[in-house]
Order: structure tokens, then C-alpha cells, then sequence
């Protein structure tokens, strides 16, 4: 409903799902730029005469600014329609990119992630929760899974694809290529997108009530377990596969592949479960992160075992964004916009503690272990997640 209280035109065609489609193109252009520097970390570390944990940075960096801009740029822009919104962080994302590609120093290329962390908060905050506003209400739920399906997207087309570019022509063209598609998205998202006026404002005291709900507290201290460990760890899976499982260099955008085709396969999995079983989902998730990650520094050391190991890995954090998103907004359903705010800013702030404290100890330590370290939170998330469902 719009703040008039008449039905968004887009919810009763066809015209919604393409809305929707558009907006699924903008997360995957964002959750794209944002890990491309995975795998593209060994590359971007010797152009710029940086070490591995250093180049962890352009992962760090953007999740703080995001984790910031999620609540300041949602509540400065309260009253401002929405589509207006997603068109000018698109903006933004394409000068990133460009900007990343010609960048001359590595200092350049941190501006570059300070403009992408400020994209991910605006963009995800009000785009993962616009499903019900673009399509019937019976459509809502499977909506909501297609705009996810850009996380694991992201893994399965646009990190090995960007690694695959980087590999040929130098991973300065794998960011042009970002910023000339994020150019068409935004174009997409003016053409397909119907105008979206603020229904509700997004305010300070409506964040706070939120964090006071017990069921907030739980996916706050859950999604903080499991995108540690995750990003932890996966933020230098790359150098691991190149230095203790020896994939040659033509192999390795094949291994990213076959992660992120399980992890398009966990998001729908993870997006069927959660619905009849909330604690269940998470909790398998968490625990199929523990099981890959622990277990990384022995099987991880041949190329069958890793790929084995990728795929468990992948369906285990394939499932992690929704079910996140779903206990934020199982814990605030009066108010979905502020629910993706708060998950948002959890998400990313995570995200970045994890690259940065696994490029600490990637600096100072052998590269497995990270990986135990990163296996431990996954197996605290599970415990943890199993004892609230006890207590349900």
C-alpha cells in the first residue's frame, strides 16, 4: 500500500516481477563488487605491493560503512521515495567500480570500498523488504527468496566470472565490467521500478524497541556467530586453495563456481525451511559452516576433498542471509523496513570484523587456522541456536 492507502500498481501485474527481477540485478551488482576482491585477493595484493591480510581491507571496509549507512542513510531519507533511493545508490556502486578500475594506488582503491560500504547500507536497508510492495501478497514469500537468490548469485557467476576476467585481462577490468553493469541496473531500475513513497518512517526509537525484542537479540547474536565465522574464513579461501591445496590458477575459478552453485541451492533450501522451522534452518546452516571450515585444514589439502568441502560449505551459508533476514523480521513484522536495517548493519559489521580478524591471524599464523578458529563460531552458532529452540 502506498501512504495514500491505494494498492502500487506494480502488485497487480506482471509488470511487480519485473520490478522485482531489477531489483535482484541491483543486490547481485552490489553483492558482487563487494566480494570480487576475493577472488581477485593474490592479484590486487602483488599490483599494489600489499600483503594478504592488508588487502583483507577491501573486504573490512565496506561492511563498517554499511553497517553505519543502513540506519543513517534509511532514517536522513525517511520521506524519500524509494525508487529515487535504489537509482542513486546504483549511481554510487558504478563510480565505485569505475573508480576501483583505474584506481593509482591501493589508497584509491579503499576510497573506492568506503563508496560501496555507503551503497550496501542505503541499498540492501530498503531493497530487502520491498517484495510486498511489488507483488501480490500470495507472491510475497517467493518474491522475497528471488531478491536472496542474489547473495549466492553473486558467489556463482560473479566472483569466478570476475576472477575469470581478472585471470585475462587484469583484474582492473573485472571492476569495469562491474561499473558498466551496475550503469545498465540502474537504467533498469528507473524504467521497471513504479515510484515507491516512504510508507513508514524509519526512526530512532523504532530501532531501539527492536533491539529490546528477545527474538532480535537471538538473531543479532546468532548472525554475528555465523557471518564471523563464515567471512573469517572465506575472505582467504582463495590463498588457501592456492597455497596449501595447489589448484592451478585455470582451476580455480571452476572451485568458486562449484561453491556458489551450492549456495544458490542452500538459499532456496535455507528459504523453504525457515518458514516451518526457524530455529532448525538456521541452526543446519551454522553447523554445515562448522563442519567445512574445521575440517578444511585435512580434507582441504586435496583438490577432492576442497570441492567436497566447498559444497557443504556453500548450502550451509547459501542459507544464512535468509534466514537471518527472516528471524529480523519474524521479531519486528509491524515494521519490515527498520527489521532490514537492523540486519543489514549486523550482517556487514560482521562481515568486516570476520575479514579483518581473519586477516590478523592470516598474517601471523598458517593459513589452517583461520579456519579451525572460524569452524569454533560456527559450532557456538549451532549450539546457541539449538538451545533457544529448546527453550521455544
Amino acid at each position: 500500500m502506498s501512504i495514500a492507502g491505494t494498492v502500487t500498481p506494480a502488485r497487480t501485474s506482471t509488470a511487480g516481477w519485473a520490478a522485482v527481477l531489477s531489483v535482484t540485478m541491483g543486490i547481485f551488482s552490489i553483492v558482487t563488487t563487494e566480494i570480487l576482491p576475493i577472488g581477485l585477493l593474490t592479484s590486487i595484493g602483488s599490483g599494489f605491493t600489499v600483503s594478504d591480510g592488508t588487502a583483507g581491507l577491501m573486504m573490512a571496509m565496506p561492511g563498517y560503512l554499511a553497517a553505519a549507512a543502513a540506519p543513517t542513510v534509511t532514517i536522513a531519507t525517511a520521506r524519500v521515495d524509494r525508487r529515487l533511493m535504489l537509482c542513486a545508490c546504483m549511481l554510487l556502486l558504478a563510480s565505485a567500480n569505475f573508480l576501483a578500475a583505474a584506481a593509482p594506488g591501493y589508497w584509491a582503491m579503499l576510497v573506492s570500498r568506503v563508496l560501496v560500504g555507503v551503497v550496501i547500507g542505503g541499498f540492501w536497508s530498503i531493497g530487502a523488504g520491498l517484495a510486498e510492495r511489488l507483488v501480490p501478497a500470495g507472491s510475497v514469500r517467493r518474491a522475497t527468496a528471488v531478491i536472496f537468490s542474489a547473495v549466492p548469485l553473486g558467489s556463482v557467476f560473479g566472483v569466478p566470472l570476475g576472477t575469470l576476467i581478472g585471470d585475462l585481462a587484469g583484474w582492473r577490468a573485472s571492476f569495469a565490467v562491474m561499473g558498466v553493469l551496475s550503469t545498465a541496473v540502474l537504467v533498469a531500475l528507473a524504467v521497471l521500478v513504479p515510484p515507491l513513497p516512504a510508507e513508514q518512517a524509519t526512526r530512532l526509537d523504532v530501532l531501539r524497541s527492536m533491539i529490546r525484542n528477545g527474538g532480535t537479540r537471538f538473531a543479532l547474536l546468532a548472525t554475528f556467530l555465523v557471518v564471523l565465522a563464515h567471512f573469517a574464513t572465506y575472505t582467504y579461501v582463495t590463498p588457501f586453495l592456492e597455497r596449501v591445496t595447489r589448484v592451478p590458477p585455470e582451476l580455480l575459478t571452476v572451485f568458486l563456481l562449484v561453491y556458489g552453485l551450492a549456495g544458490i541451492l542452500g538459499n532456496f533450501l535455507g528459504g523453504a525451511a525457515v518458514a516451518r522451522h526457524p530455529s532448525a534452518a538456521f541452526g543446519v546452516a551454522g553447523g554445515l559452516i562448522a563442519v567445512a571450515t574445521l575440517a578444511f585444514p585435512l580434507l582441504g589439502r586435496w583438490e577432492a576433498g576442497a570441492i567436497v568441502l566447498l559444497i557443504v560449505w556453500g548450502v550451509g551459508y547459501g542459507a544464512v542471509p535468509v534466514c537471518s533476514q527472516t528471524w529480523f523480521i519474524r521479531a519486528a513484522p509491524d515494521a519490515p523496513e527498520a527489521a532490514s536495517v537492523l540486519f543489514t548493519s549486523s550482517f556487514q559489521a560482521t562481515l568486516s570484523t570476520g575479514a579483518l580478524v581473519g586477516g590478523v591471524v592470516v598474517d601471523r599464523t598458517p593459513l589452517s587456522t583461520v579456519m579451525l578458529l572460524g569452524g569454533a563460531a560456527a559450532v557456538l552458532m549451532a549450539s546457541i541456536t539449538a538451545g533457544f529452540a529448546g527453550r521455544r
